[in-house]
C-alpha cells in the first residue's frame, strides 16, 4: 500500500465520521425546530420566507433524492441555493427525503409534505445559540474550505 492510499483512506474515515456527527446535528436541530414551530416546509413555502424575511432564516436543508427528473425542482434547488450562498446562509443536502419526512412528522399526518426544501427559521428577539446548529454550520464551512459547496449529510436510522 503506498502513502496516497493510506492518506486517501484516512480522509474518507474522516470525512463519514463528520458526515455522520453532522447527521446526528441535523437530526437534533429539525426536531428542536419542529418543537419550537420555527420550521419552514416546503419549496414553495420557503421562497415565501426568502423573499418577506430573509433575516429569520438559520439553516436551510435539500432533499435532492429524486429530483433530476424534475426541471422545475432543478430550477427552484438552484436559486435556494444561490439564495442562501449570497446571504451567508448555511446548506446542506440529504439524500433520504423518505427519513426527512419521518423528523418532520409529515407521514403523521397521513398527507405527503413537499421536504425538497427545509428552512431552519429563528425569530428576531431570539440569539442562534442552538449548538448543533453551531455545529452544523461549522460542518458548512469546513466542507466549504474543502471545496464542497453544498455537503451531503446522512441522517441516522432509526
Amino acid at each position: 500500500m503506498t502513502l496516497e492510499e493510506i492518506h486517501g483512506q484516512e480522509i474518507t474515515v474522516e470525512a463519514s465520521d463528520r458526515m455522520q456527527c453532522a447527521g446526528k446535528a441535523l437530526e437534533e436541530l429539525l426536531l428542536s425546530a419542529k418543537k419550537q414551530d420555527n420550521l419552514t416546509v416546503g419549496v414553495y413555502e420557503s421562497a415565501k420566507v426568502m423573499n418577506v424575511d430573509p433575516d429569520s432564516v438559520s439553516f436551510c436543508v435539500l432533499a435532492t433524492e429524486q429530483y433530476e427528473c424534475d426541471i422545475a425542482l432543478q430550477i427552484h434547488f438552484t436559486l435556494i441555493q444561490a439564495f442562501c450562498f449570497d446571504n451567508d446562509i448555511s446548506i446542506v443536502r440529504v439524500n433520504d427525503t423518505r427519513r426527512l419526512a419521518e423528523l418532520l412528522g409529515s407521514e403523521e399526518a397521513g398527507e405527503p409534505a413537499d421536504a425538497h426544501c427545509v428552512l431552519i427559521t429563528s425569530p428576531a428577539e431570539s440569539p442562534s445559540g442552538e449548538p448543533a446548529l453551531e455545529q452544523l454550520r461549522s460542518f458548512c464551512a469546513e466542507s466549504r474550505r474543502r471545496g464542497d459547496w453544498l455537503p451531503a449529510v446522512a441522517l441516522p436510522a432509526r
